[in-house]
């Protein structure tokens, strides 16, 4: 998720307004190189406006990528670029103090924009009922605010694809703006059982997940192990409070993926991972008990295994 900084809040002359102003609506349509012309302008204006400064720097970096874009093979690649640069771009914005929310909204609108014509451009010609492809469509909708549209893009993808769990965050993301919570909840606990590597959390954005990331975030775990822990923090935090009913399927692969967790704790000490894991799915497996009544010793014995493993999270959860 960006971190938008305040702007320059001293007075600003009405010239000024004028060419920032300017420069966004180019920014918004594409015209980097007009934008730059209306910043350099403004910094002529006023040499030690941060929000000039910081706005002419985020501008030079999408001139220089645009330049670039049709270098791409074909459409879907032009989207992908877009995509990956916007993620270059987010690390770029850490050395950019004084970046404003109108300039960084008038960028996502361009690049996802962009990105999402190109996509929609190779769905014409090509299989545009392919889950990748819906799912691309579906991001770029999301990251310009259309949340309604979006989410009926990665409803088609997860449906197709019902094991991609970054599918599934970005579906619960949509949901979350449309202020559909629990449908939400059901969504982000699914992703993060299946696989909390698959899914890329800066993309996250809905307050419902964020805070949860941020919490996590505090611990100090390092990305790859911290990203294992968010769905047991979800649970404790009650994040991830939403539960259902497990098929006999889903149970038998749930008993067998803590079987095979057990033995790996046990063969891998040193992989921080399969802690956090194997714990969400002793959870999963003490809401089934819950869910079908079954016997107190059961559920006991399941927390016993969770206190053994993690003191701390055992305490947090039992009470």
């Amino acid at each position: 998720m960006e971190g938008l900084m305040d702007g320059n809040t001293r007075h600003r002359s009405g010239e000024l307004k004028e060419l920032l102003s300017a420069a966004y609506t180019r920014t918004r349509d594409g015209d980097f190189a007009g934008a730059e012309l209306n910043l350099e302008e403004a910094l002529r204006t006023d040499f030690e406006d941060e929000e000039v400064i910081s706005s002419l720097k985020c501008v030079h970096f999408w001139k220089e990528r645009f330049d670039r874009v049709d270098e791409a093979a074909n459409d879907f690649e032009k989207g992908d670029f877009l995509l990956r640069e916007w993620k270059a771009f987010l690390l770029f914005l850490n050395r950019v103090p004084g970046a404003v929310e109108e300039c960084l909204y008038a960028l996502r609108h361009c690049i996802f924009g962009a990105a999402l014509a190109a996509y929609r451009r190779f769905a014409q010609n090509n299989d545009g009922n392919d889950p990748e492809l819906q799912y691309r469509i579906g991001l770029c909708l999301k990251r310009m605010g259309d949340y309604q549209n979006a989410a009926e893009y990665l409803e088609l993808a997860s449906a197709r694809d019902g094991e991609n769990a970054g599918y599934l965050a970005e579906l619960a993301d949509c949901y979350a703006f449309l202020n559909e919570v629990r449908v939400s909840k059901v969504f982000f606990r699914e992703a993060f059982y299946i696989d909390p590597q698959g899914i890329d959390l800066q993309s996250l954005e809905s307050l419902l997940i964020r805070r949860l990331i941020d919490e996590v975030g505090k611990k100090n775990y390092p990305p790859p192990v911290a990203q294992e822990w968010i769905p047991v923090f979800g649970v404790i935090y009650g994040v991830f409070s939403v539960k259902r009913e497990l098929r006999p399927l889903e149970l038998g692969k749930l008993r067998q993926g803590i079987f095979l967790l057990e033995k790996r704790v046990i063969e891998e000490p040193e992989n921080e991972i399969l802690v956090p894991r194997l714990i969400n799915r002793y959870f999963w497996l003490i809401d089934h008990y819950v869910n079908i009544r079954d016997s107190r010793p059961k559920i006991d014995e399941v927390l016993e295994k969770i206190k053994a493993l993690d003191q701390q999270v055992y305490e947090l959860y039992a009470n």
